[in-house]
């Protein structure tokens, strides 16, 4: 790109993509990241980058900047959610996403994981491993040193090394699984469920408080399919498909035309380990009537 000293449409729609990409992955929030996102649209549009010579570059990073801010603040009320924290899904696939944002980063586990990093532990992870930044450029963004944004990368890579770890089951071998846990539940086969379910499994809610929802992680196979059937029972939901969001296949749940469940699991040896559902009607708000 030939610098002009203003930012072109052209180039802000072929860059937008990884400016929200780089601001979804640190707050795994859309909604945050939509706002980070417009706030470095108009900063960009306003700035002279006629010395810029890597505009991608120079958007990430002021993406990474903003959200940065974003994230420091907003740990405080993180702290108080009540109950479980999920990211707000996104969705994904070849008519959705850019492709910047399909890769395993923005699965939930990652982002659940990720949500344990301390703010500068995950900017830099994120600018380093997946956008590829070099680590003075990220000292800029968090206001040390490159060492110390080394050293920030690295403990963040040790506590996400074991998501990478994982066995990742096939798509089409996580579409079954959740079907046929679907369908147990409604059927209220206790056996059937337990069936799909590792023994250890662990079940998480996010209802934010906004809705009914454990407050706390369920574990084990027994105790999780008589609550999966209880929850049939109690709020009769009459309408579900398969979609995709963050990279990997999920539930979604409709009582009367509304989405009121986003499940995603991670499976292993065909058996769920972790089931995870989304019951917060503010996280997917954005997504509408699928």
């Amino acid at each position: 790109m030939e610098p002009t000293g203003t930012l072109a449409a052209a180039d802000w729609e072929a860059h937008r993509p990884a400016v929200f990409g780089a601001a979804y992955r640190i707050l795994g929030s859309v909604a945050e990241a939509e706002d980070v996102t417009q706030e470095v649209w108009l900063r960009a549009s306003a700035a002279d980058l006629s010395e810029v010579r890597d505009l991608r570059a120079w958007l990430v990073t002021l993406s990474a900047r903003t959200s940065y801010n974003v994230l420091k603040s907003a740990r405080v009320r993180r702290e108080s959610y009540v109950g479980p924290w999920l990211p707000e899904p996104l969705l994904t696939g070849p008519d959705v996403a850019a492709q910047v944002l399909m890769d395993e980063s923005v699965s939930t586990a990652m982002l659940v994981v990720m949500e344990t990093l301390t703010p500068a532990e995950r900017v830099a992870l994120v600018l380093h491993d997946v956008f590829d930044l070099p680590f003075g450029q990220i000292a800029q963004v968090l206001g040390g040193t490159p060492a110390a944004s080394r050293k920030h990368a690295s403990r963040a890579r040790a506590r996400v090394a074991a998501v990478k770890e994982r066995p990742q089951a096939s798509r089409a071998e996580t579409e079954r699984v959740l079907t046929a846990f679907k369908a147990a539940a409604d059927a209220g086969d206790l056996a059937g469920l337990v069936a799909l379910l590792h023994p250890e499994a662990v079940y998480v809610a996010d209802g934010g408080g906004r809705v009914t929802a454990a407050r706390r992680p369920v574990r084990g196979a027994e105790t999780i399919a008589l609550l999966a059937v209880r929850q049939i029972e109690l709020r009769r939901p009459d309408t579900y498909e398969v979609i995709e969001v963050n990279g990997h296949p999920a539930l979604a749940t409709y009582q009367g035309g509304e989405l009121v469940w986003l499940d995603t699991v991670e499976i292993a040896d065909g058996r769920i380990t972790a089931y995870r559902r989304l019951a917060n009607p503010e996280k997917f708000a954005h997504l509408g009537h699928i």
